[in-house]
């Protein structure tokens, strides 16, 4: 039964409908073999561009489509519902992460450049701040940028790695640290600034990661010996990157938190077709109460989540500073999509544990997510310190 909705209007159902129809028909027919060869081809980024699909909160000046969140949302429900937790964070990376920062500060010159091809899906992007020796601490990123002496263009020198769309992108948001080293944030840091960087760039070299799951997605370690970037490839302002990447995880781990309760909704769902075929002891196992009972507890902790993540949705087109509740959405959600996975491949018994069942990529997919975006052990932390210590958060992109 469909009953009104606080957020979604009809024209966001019929959108949804699309982004269905567009899933089930252009993406998951290509599952296995976007799996099995470990890359999501430039044709799908170009067809959602031209869908419009990848422009949904951007500017229409840009080649975007300038809509409210909801349709985020909506577009961001029905990618997870893919089965492929690769493509749906290349994708989601792609967007929602790294031309963001492009879309808010950059200049216009960096917006013409980077920004409407990566709408158009000419173009894809990556966001790199993770390092070997830094994964959470951003604040303990290695990677320089030390302006030259005529002060055109900037020298990179650093390592980045676990980077979605690493490999096969054509430019990334690098975060480095700039400035003198006697120089200090406000983080008790050397300055951090964000630098648009193609990713043909010479000194630039690009490894392929093995993971254990996402295998649709590309995911690189990316080493930058010398790179000469312009100084007009600089996102922002100088020295104001890491207060950008604080207020941007908001988006980023609402986004992760929107994707991990429809992952959760597809889990089940693949489960409850399978207990209604599936027989033992001459009857569906369906009937068995322990089995029912413990799917009654899942689709009620789904639906909580939901409405809280739908509520910080809310809260997010507001404009409100809501790095509790993204945190707690994020901890929650992946925490949870984590545990119904697990539980609903217990159901499928050894069919679960065979390749032939998206439950078994599903497995191996939901794992990562208590990992990236932020881990559950920082997500608490955080949120300790926002009810514990009463710290405050205040906008940033707004601010000088």
């Amino acid at each position: 039964m469909n009953r009104p909705s606080l957020y979604f209007r009809d024209e966001h159902e019929l959108f949804r409908q699309s982004v269905r129809q567009f899933i089930d028909n252009e993406v998951v027919p290509h599952t296995d073999a976007w799996e099995t060869a470990r890359r999501i081809p430039l044709s799908i980024f170009q067809r959602m561009g031209q869908l419009g699909y990848l422009g949904l909160p951007f500017p229409e000046e840009y080649g975007g489509v300038n809509a409210d969140f909801w349709y985020s949302v909506v577009f961001l429900e029905e990618l997870a519902r893919c089965g492929m937790g690769g493509f749906a964070t290349a994708v989601s990376v792609h967007e929602y992460m790294a031309i963001n920062h492009i879309a808010r500060v950059g200049s216009t010159d960096l917006k013409q450049r980077y920004l409407q091809p990566a709408i158009a899906g000419e173009k894809v992007a990556a966001l790199a701040i993770t390092e070997p020796d830094a994964g959470s601490d951003v604040s303990a990123i290695r990677t320089t940028a030390i302006r030259t002496d005529a002060g055109d263009a900037y020298i990179v020198n650093g390592t980045k790695t676990f980077i979605s769309n690493g490999t096969y992108g054509d430019f990334v948001t690098l975060v480095v640290k700039t400035g003198s080293p006697t120089e200090r944030t406000g983080a008790g840091t050397h300055p951090i600034s964000l630098l648009v960087v193609d990713l043909d760039s010479p000194g630039i070299t690009r490894t392929k990661l093995n993971k254990i799951g996402w295998h649709s997605s590309d995911t690189a370690e990316i080493r930058f010996d010398d790179v000469r970037v312009p100084v007009a490839n600089l996102i922002g302002q100088e020295n104001r990157g890491f207060y950008y990447l604080m207020e941007s995880l908001q988006l980023e781990r609402l986004v992760a938190a929107v994707m991990a309760v429809s992952g959760a909704q597809l889990a089940l769902d693949w489960t409850l077709q399978y207990l209604n075929e599936r027989e033992a002891f001459g009857k569906k196992i369906g009937t068995f109460q322990a089995i029912r009972h413990q799917i009654a507890n899942i689709a009620t902790e789904i639906e909580m989540a939901r409405q809280f993540v739908y509520h910080t949705c809310w809260l997010f087109t507001q404009g409100d500073v809501i790095v509790k509740e993204c945190s707690m959405a994020k901890l929650a959600t992946s925490e949870l999509q984590k545990r119904v996975v697990d539980t609903c491949l217990q159901f499928f018994g050894g069919y679960g544990y065979m390749e032939d069942y998206p439950i078994a990529r599903a497995y191996r997919d939901v794992r990562v997510g208590t990992i990236a975006g932020g881990s559950s052990e920082i997500m608490r932390e955080i949120i300790a310190k926002i009810v514990i210590d009463a710290v405050a958060y205040k906008p940033v992109y707004q601010s000088k």
